[in-house]
C-alpha cells in the first residue's frame, strides 16, 4: 500500500492507496526538519492509533513536507519514517513539489503555499524552479500564519492595536510580556504557536485595522513571492495552505490590484 503525506509545520494529512481506492485522510501533527528530529517523528507516530493500525500494511511512503528542501534535511524526516514504517520504502520531498504537481499538473504555472509558513516556485510542467525564499519564520514567511502572529503580538506588546482589539486580545489570551518572550525564544515550535493567532484575525476579519493588516500581508507575499517571477503576468498563479484559503477574499483583492491573470486557492493539496 502507498501512503502519501502532505505536511506543513502545523499538521500533516495522510492518504492511503491500495491500488484501487483511496482511504483517509489520517491527521497528525506536521513534521519539519528545522524543528523536529528523527526521534521526534518516530515518537509522535507511535502515539497515533490510526497510524499504528496501518503501519504493517504500508509498503511505500511518499512524504512531501515543509522544510524538506535538501538531502540532509530530508533524511531527518526519512529516518524517523523508516523506523516507524519498517517494511516500507520511504521517499521524502519538498512540499513545493507536491503543491506544483497538485495545482499545475503537467502545465506551467506559479505555485504558492501560504500556511504556517510561506513559499513559492515556478513549475515548468516537469520540474520545480525555486527562488531564494523559504527563509523561515524569523527572516521570511511573509503573509503566513507565523508572519501575522508576529505582527499581532508585536503591536499588542507595543500597545499599538486599536483599543477594542487590544482589550479583546488581552481578555482572550491572558498573556504577559514574559509569557510571549518565553514562547517565542525558549519553547519548541514557536512558528506554530505564532501561527495560532490567525484565529484572532479570523475573528476580527472585518475590522478595518485587521482587514488592512491582512491585505498588507498578502501584498508583501505577492510582491516578493509572485511578482519576482518574470512570467507572473501571463502564467496562472495557484495557492494552497490554510491562510490562503481563510483569507482568499483578501488574496484575490491583492491579485486584482497586481493584475495577476488567474488566481486559484485551496485549503490543502488534498482538496484540489
Amino acid at each position: 500500500m502507498l501512503l502519501v503525506a502532505d505536511s506543513g509545520s502545523t499538521k500533516a494529512d495522510w492518504l492511503l492507496f491500495d491500488g484501487e481506492k483511496i482511504t483517509g485522510p489520517i491527521h497528525t501533527m506536521g513534521f519539519n526538519p528545522f524543528f523536529h528530529s528523527s526521534e521526534f517523528v518516530l515518537e509522535s507516530l507511535m502515539k497515533s492509533k490510526e497510524m499504528l493500525a496501518i503501519r504493517d500494511q504500508v509498503t511505500n511512503v511518499n512524504f512531501f513536507g515543509a522544510g524538506c528542501s535538501s538531502e540532509e534535511r530530508n533524511e531527518i524526516i526519512a529516518a524517523g519514517l523508516r523506523q516507524f514504517f519498517n517494511k516500507a520504502d520511504v521517499l521524502v520531498e519538498h512540499d513545493l513539489l507536491a503543491c506544483a504537481l497538485a495545482t499545475c499538473g503537467n502545465t506551467k504555472g506559479i505555485a504558492c503555499i501560504i500556511g504556517t509558513g510561506s513559499n513559492s516556485c515556478y513549475f515548468d510542467g516537469a520540474e520545480v524552479h525555486e527562488r531564494n525564499y523559504g527563509l523561515g519564520y524569523i527572516l521570511g514567511d511573509e503573509g503566513s500564519g507565523s508572519y501575522f502572529g508576529k505582527k499581532l503580538l508585536t503591536y499588542f506588546l507595543y500597545e499599538r492595536l486599536p483599543s477594542d482589539l487590544q482589550q479583546d486580545f488581552k481578555e482572550t489570551y491572558h498573556l504577559t510580556k514574559n509569557d510571549i518572550i518565553d514562547k517565542v525564544y525558549k519553547e519548541p515550535n514557536p512558528n506554530v504557536w505564532l501561527a495560532s493567532f490567525s484565529r484572532f484575525l479570523t475573528k476580527h476579519q472585518e475590522h478595518p485595522y485587521i482587514k488592512e493588516m491582512i491585505l498588507q500581508g498578502m501584498r508583501d507575499f505577492c510582491n516578493l513571492y509572485v511578482c519576482d517571477f518574470p512570467s507572473y503576468k501571463t502564467e496562472k498563479v495557484h495557492f494552497v495552505g490554510s491562510v490562503a484559503f481563510i483569507f482568499s477574499a483578501e488574496l484575490k483583492q491583492v491579485a486584482n490590484e497586481l493584475a495577476l491573470p488567474s488566481v486559484k486557492s485551496s485549503s490543502s493539496l488534498s482538496m484540489i
